[in-house]
């Protein structure tokens, strides 16, 4: 059986990469992410599988046998300043599996899961399954203006190879930390996520006019901030749909304004909103009167405003083999859960069979320093992972 005393030792090299009191710093095409390739590498070589790169630099750690094989893994970079587990428990996890294994399987680690740098959310697993606009994307910039293209070296010929790869996999299962408290209120240490729920990033631009804070009259204001903050209250109460029972959250996760001066009125807001619903339509309802609401905001305020979809993830329902075989693994102590965060096993659900099992995590915390699982509990996932992908195969 797995221990949690094993799983402490793989991470003991990893956690420490890009660590600091704010949190864990493993942005992609990052040296912090370099040094996370380097112990992805040792880890494989310890195991005698080989290290492989694809042409958008996901990593695999392959069996001597000829695919396809059975996946499992997850990804290693983090938000800013986000959690120890995010990710890369799942990693260090595979590669503990495919110690315990006499299957052949491949441990993966996909590139830039978490989108924090670009903005571009499951980048290594939506190109394997060819859902990238490369041009789009490989044009999107970081803050310092530096294009993925440049931070990454990919080209559009990268990212069209990408699919090519696909067909190595039989199935994937991710282990992930649960990012809610649902595990921890069911009392259960491990549980088989059933769907994800639809996910869009919507990229608001609030543009007014600069001016005197003391001096400028209200019916003379073109205040994009003040604009911004009608439009996210407008946001959350739409997310919300008159009932508190709606099961849609809406975030405003990122503002930055300009100027950004004491006494002057902001003249341009740049906003990030992030919509989840249990399904699609509630989110193309709730998309579709939020380009109302704006209209609203600008006739109210004199503030233009321009909205657009950054990104949209559809619901995904995992794969009842393979929901079945895990299910079957934990004899009955491993609940059925809808997932509200967006993962890698969730994109490659649409091109072959992928399931997911979450680790309960007893606050709820996570993308934050304060993030925290019980290893015995990961390790106790760890082992309905393995005995699931036996009976897979």
């Amino acid at each position: 059986m797995i221990d949690a005393a094993a799983l402490e030792r793989r991470l003991a090299g990893l956690v420490p990469i890009g660590l600091s009191e704010r949190g864990t710093n493993r942005l992609a095409w990052t040296a912090e992410a370099l040094a996370a390739e380097h112990w992805f590498e040792q880890q494989a070589e310890a195991l005698g599988l080989r290290l492989e790169r694809d042409p958008v630099r996901n990593l695999w750690a392959v069996p001597d046998a000829p695919p396809p094989w059975l996946g499992v893994g997850s990804h290693l970079d983090s938000v800013r300043d986000g959690g120890r587990f995010d990710g890369a428990l799942g990693v260090a996890a595979a590669f503990e599996i495919a110690a315990r294994s006499t299957l052949p399987l491949a441990v993966i680690s996909f590139t830039d899961e978490e989108g924090a740098r670009f903005n571009t959310p499951t980048f290594g697993s939506r190109a394997l399954a060819g859902r990238l606009d490369a041009d789009e994307v490989l044009a999107r910039r970081d803050d310092q203006g530096v294009t993925l293209a440049d931070a990454s070296g990919l080209d559009r010929a990268a990212l069209e190879r990408a699919p090519e790869w696909l067909p190595r996999l039989r199935a994937f299962v991710e282990l992930h930390i649960d990012q809610s408290r649902a595990l921890e209120t069911a009392g259960a240490a491990a549980g088989v996520v059933s769907a994800l729920a639809a996910r869009m990033r919507v990229h608001a631009e609030l543009r007014g006019v600069a001016s005197h804070a003391g001096t400028t009259l209200p019916a003379d204001r073109r205040d994009a901030l003040a604009a911004a903050a009608r439009l996210i209250v407008a946001a959350q109460e739409l997310g919300a749909d008159g009932n508190a029972g709606s099961g849609m959250v809406v975030t405003a996760s990122r503002l930055v304004a300009e100027p950004n001066a004491f006494t002057t009125i902001p003249s341009l807001v740049e906003l990030w909103l992030d919509a989840r619903a249990p399904d699609d339509a509630q989110l193309a309802r709730w998309r579709e009167r939020l380009e109302q609401a704006a209209a609203a905001v600008t006739a109210n305020t004199g503030v233009q405003v321009q909205i657009e979809i950054q990104s949209h993830s559809p619901s995904t329902v995992f794969d009842q083999r393979v929901r079945a075989a895990l299910r079957d693994a934990a004899g009955g102590a491993a609940p059925e859960l809808v997932c509200f965060a967006g993962h890698d096993a969730g994109i490659l659900a649409d091109k072959l069979p992928a399931g997911m099992v979450l680790v309960r995590n007893a606050t709820g915390i996570s993308h934050a320093a304060a993030e925290q699982v019980e290893l015995v509990d990961a390790a106790m996932a760890a082992d309905l992972v393995l005995a699931a992908l036996g009976r897979l195969a």
